[in-house]
């Protein structure tokens, strides 16, 4: 009888093993992927303010466009300029789709020519970048993307640009680069 006592125990602790370890396990293994989860979200951005529209409808407020913390694309062209035009579907689908994601912006020179003072600006399409941070882009190789790194008089660095076409597929890069999640 003694023996069926001590069997009893240890089935109870088999039992309780086998029961707590994998709760145990389960609740490590939920807090982890919480965490990591957690921590991957990008903020939420309310993206339906004229932050995020395509088109530039009054003089920039690049400070404004900074603090979403998100990283930034202007483009700066015009509707009667032959590149221009091809490079249009793609900024704006570029708008469409990663909103909330990066800041895509077209602004016509043309018809706003004021609006463009104070941006290296020598031909159109160009293209401007802006890190997530605020910062003017910093790219691996800009040699190797045709990017090129303006600097102001105490050599720093100010502006970052490509001038003419580039595909979408080097804009989505560049904008990784930069911190779009």
């Amino acid at each position: 009888m003694i023996m069926n006592n001590q069997n009893r125990s240890l089935s109870k602790k088999d039992i309780v093993l086998k029961i707590f370890v994998p709760i145990v396990l389960v609740v490590i293994i939920a807090g982890i992927w919480f965490v990591k989860n957690a921590q991957e979200k990008p903020p939420i951005v309310n993206t339906e303010n004229s932050a995020f529209d395509l088109n530039i409808a009054e003089k920039l407020d690049i400070e404004k466009l900074k603090s979403y913390g998100l990283p930034i694309l202007i483009e700066f062209g015009s509707e009667s300029c032959p590149p221009c035009k091809e490079m249009a579907p793609v900024i704006e689908n570029l708008n469409k789709e990663l909103r909330g994601k990066a800041i895509i912006k077209y602004m016509d020179v043309w018809e706003h020519p004021d609006w463009s003072d104070g941006y290296p600006l020598t031909v159109i399409p160009t293209q401007l970048f802006i890190d997530a941070e605020g910062n003017p882009y910093n790219p691996k190789d800009p040699e190797a993307s045709k990017i090129k790194i303006h600097t102001d008089d105490t050599n720093k660095h100010t502006f970052t640009t490509h001038e003419g076409i580039i595909s979408k597929e080097n804009l989505v890069s560049i904008l990784e680069e930069m911190g779009m999640k």
